[in-house]
């Protein structure tokens, strides 16, 4: 246990974000790498974003372009894009050169066109040539994902030359980071195969590669997430080579990156369901920021609460008559969202994996309406007992019941097919399936039990 003394001795102490700014303002960067070498990265990031911006730029500033380097490399890219871009070019471009290509072209590729271009400026011509090329993938398929640090040697260079030259690589600590096999390429580039460690070093050191190589399956620059993901479902390789338009190798995609990506996808289609628009929100964005990206969201579901809110409105007389309606028209509404939002999430995960296409709406509805018919039934027979037998009214039972029956069978009727069209129409379906699912169910079961009890009326009176 800690005690009186320690625990107020420890709150006393210099913050770790304040000790960086301290550190940096006093232009001290052998204290400030080991301090920030002390704390480890996890926490370095956590300090580095409690900074104001000029402090942040001081420290990355004072800190080596290695050191600095090292630290923006724990930080998420789009925040990490923020912060180079703050920087001085010529400091930025020092920054980068020391950072992996791949992490280059993440960062990068999150900066507004000026800024990236005066960066690459800085950078030596074949460096900046290089990002270029890669830039231009989309991040979300395999030349976007690909590393280029791996093994490949033309197919006429000798086994015993390739192992002299592992043997450096490794004495140079310069090890690529997909090194499990050694690819051959012919004199244009184009990939011709793929060989084991173990069959290399097994070899004679007099035998050309050609002799020895394996064809190799690979995956074209332009393959999407979706179809990465199912070649590492359907192979057990930890990467592939990742080959161009005139299958030239230009890098190579691992296991670990593309669960990697995957989980990023589904980590911004949640944010995205839930109002967060416009990438990866932390707190440390700038206010306006973090309150415009909320409010085109907000504003939206104004709107759509008043069209929900108008349809009580208009029953105000049965409601007032029949008082006992308020309290169910709330669990009609949100149990055949949750049922909706069901439907929704299987139709979002069957079009990221390619089970179905935008235009099969139908078939995706008649699958989902046998559910909805069961479940709808199921569940409007639960509350339309608890009904009764709370007021003692079968017709509050019935009321109630067959709405949320009737609602059920729509919302998962909507919640299949919405992300569907959507898909079809070029709307994202994470960010509007959601509005578009409450705002209907809400209206229809708001008028389903209030029009339902309004034929009734005679039958309820004083519940």
């Amino acid at each position: 246990m800690e005690t009186e003394r320690e625990t107020e001795a420890r709150e006393k102490a210099p913050k770790t974000w304040e000790m960086l700014a301290k550190l940096a303002a006093a232009g001290d960067a052998k204290a400030l790498e080991a301090y920030v070498d002390g704390i480890g990265p996890s926490e370095a990031f956590r300090a580095i974003l409690r900074l104001d911006p000029e402090e942040r730029e001081k420290v990355l500033t004072t800190l080596s372009p290695e050191d600095a380097a090292d630290l923006i490399e724990e930080i998420p890219d789009e925040h990490a894009s923020d912060l180079i871009e703050r920087l001085p070019a010529k400091q930025a471009a020092s920054i980068l050169s020391e950072m992996d290509v791949d992490d280059q072209v993440d960062v990068i590729g999150d900066m507004h066109d000026d800024d990236a271009e005066a960066i690459l400026a800085e950078m030596t011509p074949e460096d900046a040539a290089h990002i270029r090329r890669l830039i231009r993938y989309d991040p979300e398929v395999a030349g976007g994902l690909m590393s280029t640090d791996y093994l490949a040697y033309r197919e006429s260079v000798l086994v015993g030359d390739v192992i002299d030259d592992l043997s450096k690589r490794a004495d140079e600590r310069e090890e690529p980071e997909h090194d499990a096999h050694v690819y051959a390429v012919s004199r244009s580039g184009k990939l011709i195969g793929v060989l084991d460690l173990r069959d290399l070093v097994l070899a004679r050191r007099s035998t050309p590669l050609a002799a020895i190589l394996k064809s190799s399956l690979f995956v074209r620059a332009e393959a999407p997430l979706d179809e990465l993901e199912a070649f590492f479902d359907r192979y057990d390789f930890q990467a592939v080579p990742v080959v161009d338009e005139r299958q030239g190798l230009v890098g190579v995609v691992g296991r670990d990156e593309v669960a990697e990506a995957i989980a990023n996808r589904s980590q911004e289609e949640y944010a995205k369901s839930k109002g967060i628009i416009g990438g990866d929100e932390i707190r440390s964005l700038p206010v306006l920021t973090r309150a415009r990206r909320r409010l085109s969201w907000l504003s939206l579901n104004i709107v759509l609460n008043i069209m929900a809110a108008s349809v009580i409105a208009m029953y105000f007389d049965t409601l007032s008559a029949a008082i006992a309606l308020a309290v169910f028209l709330p669990i009609v509404s949100d149990m055949s969202g949750c049922s909706g939002n069901q439907a929704v999430a299987v139709s979002m995960r069957e079009l990221s994996l390619g089970i179905v296409k935008p235009y099969e709406v139908l078939r995706v509805w008649i699958q989902e309406i046998k559910v909805g018919v069961l479940n709808g039934i199921t569940l409007g027979i639960l509350l339309g007992v608890v009904a009764w037998l709370w007021k003692d009214n079968y017709w509050l039972g019935l009321v109630v019941g067959s709405a949320l029956a009737i609602n059920t069978m729509v919302a998962v009727s909507l919640g299949g097919t919405v992300p569907l069209v959507l898909k079809r129409f070029g709307v994202d379906p994470a960010v509007a399936s959601g509005p578009i699912l409450t705002t209907v169910t809400d209206m229809c079961g708001f008028f389903l039990v209030l029009s339902l009890a309004t034929l009734v009326l005679p039958q309820l009176a004083g519940v």
